[in-house]
């Protein structure tokens, strides 16, 4: 028998599997079908290796190491030995990263460690899961000895979502299907990444080295690190964190795109209420304060990361419609909003003491993007004690705190000239997160101020995408994904599919990258090297907080957006954009919500077909469009100014007066009108 090695870290390229939902878009699937995987071709070969490709599929070969060698698989399974051989193995998420010392990394500096067995005879070897990888494309097979060892078979264990039987990672309750292949791709490699970002929470990452060299200081260090991943970061069997290879922990800002993505492509709810109740384990029960990130970080305080643990209560309520979790953690959420109103000063506006944020530089004193944060949690607050019959004095205070941040912001911080909002008072900085969070959180106080930021954020961008100048040479897809509902907001439909193309389809297409999933950050010039960082391979391939355009395409492009807690209370106020056709859907603890849709000539909804849950109650917006909606129990709504309200759940169509179909490849832009964009609270849906 030949020995095996059996890694116990996840996949990046897979096979392709079918949804369970929408099994007519089995294609775009990446998850497997099995979590025993297997090579898919042999990368690169270096040194005497016999019949290297033999150990690709499923059929047991024979590649023979002999003397110093090594083979790249694009993932990996390791007879006949000479004594004292040894196999070593090692990982990485990136070509760019291949090397015969270690992994990529984990670490602020160098590479980490490759893992070696000594081979005594025949048998199976399997690393320890304490050393579990958690996410790879390519997997590196190294003999550092003279004489000769016969590999027979190589295979992986896929380990993402647990708590999900071997052969349903691919049961998708959520789908998503247009005319572009491009914008499809665009949404599974969100689902798929964020299934890579659900791990067994026994096996978060140790960060062994963590202090010892950071983004400041410069490096490398040279020599691989070792590398553990054996922390326990929650409860529960399951755990949603922000990067399937680092840092493998629970990130509060991470979870604003993660959440929804989820929600809209697998309902994992479970494995994000465990990653939330362990961020507020660790609340300060005096001051109300939440950690910058969860268990295994050290304590770091974060005015952002600290609204962004509050935003996820109010997101796993929006999407569950659980109750009693929320009311279990309704002490703790307005100890944590008191500690940051304790931060406004007489400007009006919260006051940030603490550089920590997404990476970004220079965070501090009345910062917009904190501050609209901010404003948005407030809001979110307020409908959270609505919901709970919280006293209404408390509530009112909580408005007028909101009322004035948003005055105040807007006084202070608005450069007519540029059409931007400055990062603070003391800087010409005009920051791409500060500016799209201004329109999400609904602080931009008019259509004006909306449609000039569309226009000139889309004016920054470059070949690689959306520069976030307020990293330096950054591209950042997480703030990125707050521009694309910036555009959709400010009624530039077009916009944020452009950028989705230009930016997410760089990630997906460039043959640096794993091809399926969306990557943390790169350098505005394409190179992969992100500011913050002085170590290229530490890079995580596979980061949930990249997975924006996800659940974007489904909530505004379909136009499904729930309104009130599991979906209660919806809107169906569909954009087009560009596309033809959109055919979407998700399931909440309510039931079904989908959408089926076509564009007329003129870009405005042509078609539309739409369900939602029985006993569930809503309104339809379509702008420009007039008729009627008819549900399958044969009652009939007129559209009045293209608007019908107070719909029961079901299954409604448009029979629409006078309309032209969008003709074969005809372009219709159809953007959305700013009049009827929704911010401020009722943007629960956003994040």
């Amino acid at each position: 028998m030949a020995p095996t090695v059996k890694s116990t870290a996840a996949l990046l390229f897979a096979t392709l599997a079918s949804p369970a939902s929408a099994a007519q878009y089995e294609q775009y699937i990446l998850a497997p079908s099995s979590r025993t995987l297997h090579p898919v071709s042999v990368y690169q070969v270096n040194g005497s290796v016999t019949n290297a490709a033999s150990l690709t599929g499923d059929a047991v070969g024979s590649g023979v190491f002999q003397d110093v060698s090594a083979v790249t698989y694009d993932f990996g399974k390791i007879g006949d030995v000479d004594a004292d051989q040894y196999i070593g193995i090692s990982f990485t998420e990136s070509s760019l990263w291949i090397s015969s010392e270690g992994c990529d990394a984990t670490a602020d500096a160098g590479i980490d460690e490759a893992l070696w067995f000594q081979v005594d005879g025949p048998g199976t070897l399997t690393p320890d899961r304490k050393h579990e990888r958690g996410a790879f494309r390519y997997l590196n097979v190294y003999h550092n000895t003279t004489g000769s060892i016969e590999v027979q078979q190589i295979t992986v264990e896929f380990t993402p979502m647990p708590h999900w039987s071997d052969n349903s990672l691919r049961d998708y309750t959520g789908w998503f299907h247009s005319n572009d292949e491009l914008i499809n791709r665009i949404w599974y490699a969100g689902a798929y990444t964020n299934q890579l970002c659900t791990i067994d929470p026994n096996y978060g990452s140790a960060i062994v080295h963590l202090g010892e060299i950071n983004s400041t200081q410069g490096g490398p260090k040279f020599g691989p690190d070792t590398w553990y991943s054996n922390t326990t970061i929650s409860n529960g069997s399951s755990c949603l964190v922000d990067g399937a290879k680092r840092d493998r922990l629970v990130w509060a800002g991470d979870m604003a795109f993660a959440v929804p993505a989820v929600t809209v492509a697998t309902y994992d709810l479970i494995s994000i209420a465990n990653a939330l109740d362990s961020l507020f384990g660790l609340q300060n029960k005096t001051s109300g304060q939440l950690p910058y990130a969860g268990v295994g970080l050290f304590d770091v305080y974060s005015a952002t990361y600290h609204l962004y643990s509050l935003i996820g209560i109010a997101d796993y309520y929006l999407y569950s419609g659980d109750l009693s979790y929320l009311r279990n953690k309704w002490s703790q959420w307005k100890l944590g909003l008191t500690f940051s109103l304790s931060f406004i000063d007489d400007s009006g506006m919260m006051n940030v003491t603490s550089p920590s944020d997404w990476l970004r530089f220079g965070m501090g004193g009345h910062n917009i993007e904190a501050n609209s944060i901010f404003y948005y949690t407030i809001n979110q607050g307020i409908s959270l004690g609505r919901a709970l019959g919280e006293d209404s004095t408390l509530l009112d205070s909580w408005a007028k705190s909101a009322a004035d941040i948003k005055t105040s912001a807007n006084r202070l911080l608005w450069d007519e000239s540029a059409g931007l909002y400055r990062d603070n008072e003391t800087t010409t900085l005009h920051p791409q997160d500060g500016n799209s969070w201004a329109v999400v959180s609904g602080v931009a106080d008019t259509e004006e101020k909306m449609t000039s930021i569309s226009a000139g954020l889309a004016a920054r961008w470059g070949p690689y995408g959306a520069p976030a100048v307020e990293a330096a040479d950054a591209v950042s897809p997480f703030i990125s994904g707050f521009e694309l509902q910036m555009h959709l907001l400010a009624g530039n439909a077009s916009a944020a599919l452009d950028l989705m193309r230009l930016q997410w389809g760089f990630m997906l297409n460039d043959p640096r990258m794993t091809n399926s999933t969306f990557i943390e950050g790169y350098s505005s010039d394409g190179r992969l090297h992100y500011a913050p960082y002085t170590n290229d391979p530490r890079i995580s391939h596979a980061h949930g907080w990249a997975t924006g355009p996800t659940s974007t395409l489904t909530f505004f492009f379909s136009g499904i957006k729930l309104l009130s807690a599991g979906g209660q209370k919806w809107e169906i106020s569909p954009v087009l954009g560009d596309l033809r056709n959109v055919d979407a859907g998700f399931s909440t603890n309510l039931g079904l919500f989908s959408s089926q849709l076509t564009a007329a000539e003129d870009g405005s909804v042509g078609s539309l077909v739409f369900t939602t849950p029985p006993g569930s109650t809503g309104s339809v917006k379509l702008p420009g469009v007039s008729g009627s909606l008819t549900s399958t129990n044969g009652t009939s709504v007129s559209l009045v100014g293209g608007m019908a309200r107070n719909l029961t759940g079901g299954t409604w169509t448009l029979q629409r007066n006078s309309v032209v179909p969008a003709q074969g490849g005809a372009a219709a832009k159809g953007l959305l009108s700013p009049a009827l964009a929704f911010v401020a609270a009722a943007l629960a849906f956003l994040l």
